[in-house]
Order: structure tokens, then sequence, then C-alpha cells
């Protein structure tokens, strides 16, 4: 049944890319290319296109942050170990022959009709992720289950699950676009202060870039993603967590409040309102005026197997002139 599903969607695929290529009148952007790709497997998938996108775009981002493994080269960011591809016991793990490595039961097939399934090839790896998924089905509760018995981790499945959610509401995948946390009318000073030495709540280094303002200067989002995390903790205060579509954890804190409606799993985008500069923090909730309003803003980076905080100065610094930049062509 395997090898019946594999060359059938061999085929349909290779009409596709057919079809495909003579369509082509202009150059298109990266993103359109990987959009063609994300489309055309599910047209021979059923796949939704921003599940595939989501983990495309996950895995790529793990490859950038991590040394153990390759970064990617081509289109697809989809990383899948040589003895994945071409099964744990084939004593050829360059093996390209879709036959042998099915009776290796590996995961390599061929996805675009050239009669190889290579780890080179784009359409090879993610079709081969595509037929992976499509063994559990195709609908939101069966990719979820795909997806955890494939990374075996909660927190990957929830950062796929919500990149796919980003995607599938924008319609696109250029959404790089950030802003700066507060307004560039408002009067905030900031500086880098990643690195520096903490006395509150014990001795720490500080994960982040205090920006001083105003109370109750409006916060907002930097980036498009979701909202992970709202709440209180004793050190942050009132705090919020975003998840952009490249790993990241945006973490904003010691706000005075929330924006109204604000809520978990809410998707945002760069210049929202979400909250308020404050000084709430260091104590149960509720508590504030232990230090001047300002607002801690910090970067996390997930590479597949833990978090760490990364400065996000220079990301301010451009993310400011950027704004600017924009204000003054309008």
């Amino acid at each position: 049944m395997r090898l019946f599903l594999t060359v059938f969607f061999t085929l349909l695929l290779s009409v596709s890319f057919s079809t495909f290529g003579q369509a082509q009148t202009s150059e298109p952007t990266i993103y359109e290319q990987r959009m063609e790709l994300y489309r055309r497997m599910e047209s021979v998938s059923h796949i939704p296109w921003y599940y595939l996108a989501g983990i495309d775009q996950y895995e790529r981002n793990v490859r950038q942050a991590r040394k153990d493994i390759p970064k990617a080269e081509g289109l697809t960011g989809i990383y899948f170990k040589p003895e994945e591809w071409a099964g744990p016991l084939n004593p050829d793990l360059s093996d390209d022959n879709p036959i042998s490595i099915q009776f290796f039961n590996g995961m390599g097939v061929d996805g675009d009709g050239d009669g190889k399934a290579s780890l080179s090839s784009d359409e090879d790896v993610l079709f081969a992720f595509s037929q992976y998924l499509l063994s559990y089905g195709t609908d939101h509760d069966h990719i979820k289950m795909g997806l955890w018995d494939y990374y075996k981790r909660d927190k990957t499945v929830s950062i796929i699950i919500g990149k796919a959610k980003i995607y599938k509401k924008y319609g696109r995948l250029n959404l790089d676009e950030h802003a700066f946390p507060v307004s560039l009318r408002s009067n905030y000073s900031y500086k880098n202060t990643w690195g520096a030495a903490r006395g509150w709540g014990g001795r720490r280094m500080h994960e982040g870039t205090d920006i001083f303002a105003d109370y109750g200067v409006p916060v907002r989002a930097t980036a498009y993603g979701i909202i992970e995390m709202k709440g209180w903790n004793r050190f942050g205060g009132w705090r919020i967590g975003l998840r952009d579509i490249n790993n990241n954890y945006h973490y904003f804190a010691h706000l005075s409040g929330f924006a109204k409606d604000l809520k978990l799993g809410q998707i945002v985008e760069p210049g929202l309102l979400i909250g308020g500069v404050g000084s709430s923090g260091y104590g149960p909730p509720g508590t504030s005026g232990k230090f001047p309003p300002h607002l801690h803003y910090g970067i996390y980076k997930d590479n597949g197997r833990t978090e760490w905080s990364f400065d996000p100065y220079p990301h301010l610094r451009l993310w400011e002139r950027q704004e600017r930049a924009r204000a003054k062509a309008k």
C-alpha cells in the first residue's frame, strides 16, 4: 500500500512540477518559491500548506541555532538524519534508491519524479514529511499526534502549531517585520543592560534591556506571533510572552496592565497594543512601585532542545531605525 501511494503521489507531483515550470514568467522570491512548494505538496497529500510551512520554518530556525546539524541550503529547512532517510539498518547511508530505502524502512521517497530519493532535493524532503503526516491523517488532531510522535517534545509541537495558525491567518510567508516595543513619539530611554548583574531576587544575570518610559506608556507587540504567556510573576510582575515565527520568545515584564481582551493563544502583529509600561513585580500579585516605571524586554531562542536568552539591544536599535525610516517614507 505504501509503495502504491508513493508511486501515485510521485506521478501527481511530476505533472504538477511540469505545469509549474511552464507557468513561471518571472523570477519568484524565496517566499513565493516556498509557497509554491507547500501548495503543491498540499495538493497531493491533502496536508494543509500552513502546517508544512510551520514545520519547515521551525526546522530551519533550529538548524540556524544549532551547531550539531548542518545549516539548511535549499528551499526547505527540514532535516533528516541519514539513517532516518536511508533506513536504520541500511549499510549505505547515502542510498538514494527509493526501493532499497523502503526495504530498510527508511523515510526517503522520490518526490520530484527523477527516480531518486535525495536528501538534497527540496521536493523529496518535503514529500517524505508529508507522507509521514499522511499516515496519521489530515485533520488538526491527527497532525498534532504525528508531530508529537516525531519530535517527542510538547513545546516543539506547540511552536509548530502556533506558526501554522499565523500562516493560515495571513496567508503568506513574509512576516518578518518588527516594531519597537514603545511608541517612538513617547518619552523613553534605554541602553544595553543585557548580562549585567542583578541583586533583586538573588544574584543573577539581567536577561534583557530596560526601556524607561512614563507610567502607562503603551507597550506594543514587536513581531508577528502568538501570546504564549500572560499573567503574574513575583519578579517580572505583570508580564507577557510572545512567540514569533522564528522560534524567538519575546518577554515583556513589569507592565502596568494588559490590553483589553488580550488573551492566551491570540495572534498578534507588530505594533499591536498589548499592555502598558509599569513598575510591577518583586512581591505578590499587585505589588508595584518598588522601582521607576520601565519595560523589561528580553528575547529567548528555542533550538529544539532548550531555550536561552540573547542580547535584544542590537535588535531594538535596528527596529527603532526601521520604524523611523518607515515613518519618514509615509
